[in-house]
């Protein structure tokens, strides 16, 4: 197994051109603070099925046309004006989207999303399944794994950062190769355990700006900072 990572959402072509020529790899997709954790949580409560778009106004289209469709996500961290649901995963509960399929526009996590369209598939991680991605991929097997950040508004992010190179180094103790200079810089920033997970989760910029944000942030940043906090990972 080959891994390679995109530190930031596009990104993603020059990493698996990192793989080599035609690699078709199966892709991470990363946004810790808070777009992969949320979406983690909204499937494991029992959304259908998730949608990306770059755009909030193709959103809100895509769910206008689409009976029982959601429109969630974010800008500048704040609900959007006519979604149904921002980016908390607190907001995603049983009752409100059981069944229901999600037309997902986030600053960060949906151009990481839509930029790992042409893997052979797409998993969604983040530290609260840490542990059910690296079980998937030790079940799966691919023969090249794409670890794709969202990063924060086209800039590094050390969350993210943190969570691939967890990975990596789990991958890498499996006798995974790690093929590029991000996927190794990546690893030196792997967190040792939970404590050391949520030190970096809760000590990065994007955490400190988004508790800035109110109250109901901290919870948020808390939560998206608890290593394997559910058992479930997801292809979108």
């Amino acid at each position: 197994m080959r891994v390679a990572v995109s530190l930031v959402a596009g990104g993603e072509a020059d990493a698996r051109a990192r793989l080599g020529r035609g690699a078709r790899p199966t892709a991470v997709v990363v946004d810790v603070l808070r777009a992969t954790t949320t979406l983690t949580v909204a499937l494991a409560n029992g959304a259908r099925a998730v949608e990306a778009f770059a755009g909030t106004a193709e959103a809100l289209a895509r769910r206008d046309a689409t009976p029982g469709m959601l429109a969630c996500g974010e800008r500048g961290g704040r609900i959007v004006p006519g979604f149904d649901l921002g980016n908390s995963p607190f907001e995603f509960t049983p009752e409100r989207v059981g069944g229901r399929a999600l037309a997902f526009a986030s600053t960060n996590g949906s151009l990481a999303l839509l930029g790992a369209a042409g893997c052979e598939r797409r998993l969604l991680g983040a530290f609260v399944n840490a542990g059910a991605v690296l079980a998937r991929l030790h079940a799966v097997r691919p023969e090249c794994v794409l670890v794709a950040c969202a990063g924060k508004e086209g800039a590094f992010a050390l969350e993210d950062a943190a969570f691939a190179g967890w990975l990596c180094t789990a991958l890498a103790a499996d006798g995974a190769t790690l093929a590029d200079p991000a996927a190794r810089f990546a690893a030196a920033l792997a967190p040792a355990d939970a404590a050391a997970a949520r030190a970096v989760v809760e000590g990065a910029a994007h955490a400190r700006w988004l508790r800035g944000l109110g109250p109901e942030y901290v919870r948020d940043v808390a939560f998206c900072a608890t290593l394997d906090a559910l058992d479930r990972v997801f292809e979108v």
